[in-house]
């Protein structure tokens, strides 16, 4: 898939983020919009899925370690065909099978999740399963920057790395920010990369935002054999949405009618703008 239809899918992706937080009244934007662009990468590029068979017994695994961002998970499975796109507006709701996490009941969901720490545990487990059963199949799992001053973090990390686990891809989606601040002022990670390299991943830093240099890094990813593969997202919270840019405001409340609307219309414009690169 070229990088304009990739941008076009990401940027329908972020509408449905905002519009299904919009009418839950909650939900946590600002995560989810950072992580819009890799949940479109993976759904729409990387992994091997079939939406007609969700329980496809081959198929590639991702589990969301921080459940929070639902939103965005929700988004690109509906836009990659895994249940209606008009659905997304029932998150949240008594009945829905689009709740706050992740949850077995939801087409496409590989793992029930959104306890801090422990979603990287169930992709490891699934890795080494696929070891055993002498499968081919990939796992993919998203953390936070937030998520990751967790201990269970590190004890995942651990294992996986001792067992040689070349089948798993951890990415970290590094926004610096989490619900009370910067990551840095609540109980700083850093150095990421090096405490991964630590426990025997290869490592790569990447653009969250750029779709040749997550092409890159997943490949590169695949390309490695013997250890598990860690990549570090560099992205912008509320990407997309001119005032949740950046703003630690928007890491778990909803827009109101005004804010949705003005969220609509950046979202719009940067529709709009693609289209014209069509046209050119």
């Amino acid at each position: 898939m070229n990088n304009l239809e990739l941008r076009k899918h990401a940027n329908d992706v972020r509408k449905g983020i905002v519009t299904s937080v919009h009418s839950a009244k909650a939900g946590h934007p600002g995560g989810s919009l950072s992580a819009a662009d890799v949940f479109t990468f993976l759904y729409f590029e990387e992994m091997n899925i079939d939406p007609k068979n969700p329980q496809w017994e081959d198929r590639d695994r991702f589990v969301l370690s921080k459940g929070h961002t639902a939103p965005g998970l929700y988004s690109a499975l509906a836009y990659r065909g895994f249940f209606p796109v008009e659905d997304l507006v029932t998150l949240r709701k008594l009945g829905s099978y689009l709740q706050g996490h992740p949850n077995l009941h939801t087409p496409g969901i590989d793992m029930a999740s959104g306890s801090l720490g422990q979603g990287i545990s169930a992709a490891v487990g699934m890795a080494l399963g696929a070891k055993m059963d002498q499968k081919d199949f990939r796992v993919y799992t998203l953390l936070g920057d937030g998520e990751i001053e967790e201990g269970q973090v590190w004890e995942a990390a651990m294992f996986a790395g001792h067992r040689k686990l070349d089948n798993l891809c951890v990415i970290v989606d590094n926004n610096n920010l989490q619900i009370d601040g910067t990551v840095e002022e609540v109980c700083s990670p850093y150095p990421i990369d090096k405490k991964f390299e630590a426990f025997n991943f290869h490592v790569i830093n990447v653009d969250a935002h750029d779709f040749d240099a997550l092409r890159a890094a997943f490949n590169e990813a695949k390309e490695t054999k013997g250890m598990p593969t860690a990549i570090i997202l560099h992205s912008v919270k509320g990407k997309g949405v001119s005032f949740m840019e950046n703003s630690v405001d928007w890491h778990g409340k909803a827009p109101n009618d005004a804010e949705f609307e003005v969220a609509m219309a950046d979202l719009l414009k940067i529709e709009e703008e693609l289209a014209k690169e069509v046209e050119a």
